[in-house]
Protein backbone atom coordinates (compact mmCIF):
# COMPACT_ATOMS: atom_id res chain seq x y z
CA UNK A 1 0.00 0.00 0.00
CA UNK A 2 3.03 2.23 1.05
CA UNK A 3 4.76 2.36 -2.65
CA UNK A 4 0.98 2.46 -4.27
CA UNK A 5 0.31 5.93 -1.96
CA UNK A 6 3.41 7.42 -2.89
CA UNK A 7 3.29 6.57 -6.57
CA UNK A 8 -0.32 8.17 -6.54
CA UNK A 9 0.75 11.45 -4.63
CA UNK A 10 4.21 11.51 -6.91
CA UNK A 11 2.03 11.97 -9.98
CA UNK A 12 -0.17 13.87 -8.41
CA UNK A 13 2.08 16.34 -7.42
CA UNK A 14 4.57 16.23 -10.49
CA UNK A 15 7.58 14.55 -8.48
CA UNK A 16 9.73 11.82 -8.91
CA UNK A 17 8.88 8.88 -6.82
CA UNK A 18 11.83 8.43 -5.66
CA UNK A 19 12.62 11.83 -3.73
CA UNK A 20 9.16 11.12 -1.54
CA UNK A 21 9.40 9.48 1.44
CA UNK A 22 7.49 9.03 4.91
CA UNK A 23 8.95 11.90 6.21
CA UNK A 24 8.42 13.86 3.90
CA UNK A 25 5.88 16.77 4.65
CA UNK A 26 3.19 17.68 2.43
CA UNK A 27 3.41 21.02 2.41
CA UNK A 28 6.98 22.32 3.20
CA UNK A 29 9.23 19.61 1.09
CA UNK A 30 6.67 18.60 -1.78
CA UNK A 31 5.10 21.90 -2.29
CA UNK A 32 1.61 21.09 -2.40
CA UNK A 33 -1.17 23.49 -1.84
CA UNK A 34 -4.16 23.15 -0.02
CA UNK A 35 -6.59 22.28 -3.20
CA UNK A 36 -3.33 19.56 -3.99
CA UNK A 37 -4.41 17.85 -0.59
CA UNK A 38 -8.09 18.18 -1.22
CA UNK A 39 -7.51 16.54 -4.53
CA UNK A 40 -4.99 13.75 -2.98
CA UNK A 41 -6.95 12.85 -0.53
CA UNK A 42 -10.19 12.41 -2.46
CA UNK A 43 -7.75 11.10 -5.21
CA UNK A 44 -7.17 8.47 -2.22
CA UNK A 45 -10.72 8.32 -0.86
CA UNK A 46 -12.33 6.94 -4.26
CA UNK A 47 -8.89 4.31 -4.55
CA UNK A 48 -9.86 2.88 -1.12
CA UNK A 49 -13.51 3.26 -1.10
CA UNK A 50 -13.19 5.36 2.61
CA UNK A 51 -14.37 8.75 3.32
CA UNK A 52 -11.46 10.52 5.37
CA UNK A 53 -13.13 12.87 8.05
CA UNK A 54 -12.16 16.68 7.87
CA UNK A 55 -10.75 16.31 11.52
CA UNK A 56 -8.91 13.38 10.33
CA UNK A 57 -7.76 15.23 7.18
CA UNK A 58 -5.84 17.98 8.83
CA UNK A 59 -3.57 15.57 11.07
CA UNK A 60 -2.05 14.54 8.01
CA UNK A 61 0.90 16.67 7.19
CA UNK A 62 4.01 13.90 6.32
CA UNK A 63 3.75 10.81 3.67
CA UNK A 64 3.97 8.38 6.58
CA UNK A 65 0.73 10.02 8.39
CA UNK A 66 -1.18 9.41 5.11
CA UNK A 67 0.28 5.71 4.77
CA UNK A 68 -0.51 5.08 8.49
CA UNK A 69 -3.90 6.46 8.28
CA UNK A 70 -4.90 4.74 5.36
CA UNK A 71 -3.59 1.17 6.44
CA UNK A 72 -5.88 1.34 9.40
CA UNK A 73 -8.19 2.12 7.85
CA UNK A 74 -8.22 -1.05 5.56
CA UNK A 75 -7.84 -3.04 9.07
CA UNK A 76 -11.60 -1.85 9.84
Amino acid sequence: MQDKIIKMIANKLGKKVEDITLQSKLIEDLGADSLDIVEMLMMLEDEYGITIPDQDAMKLSTIGDIVTYMEKQQIK
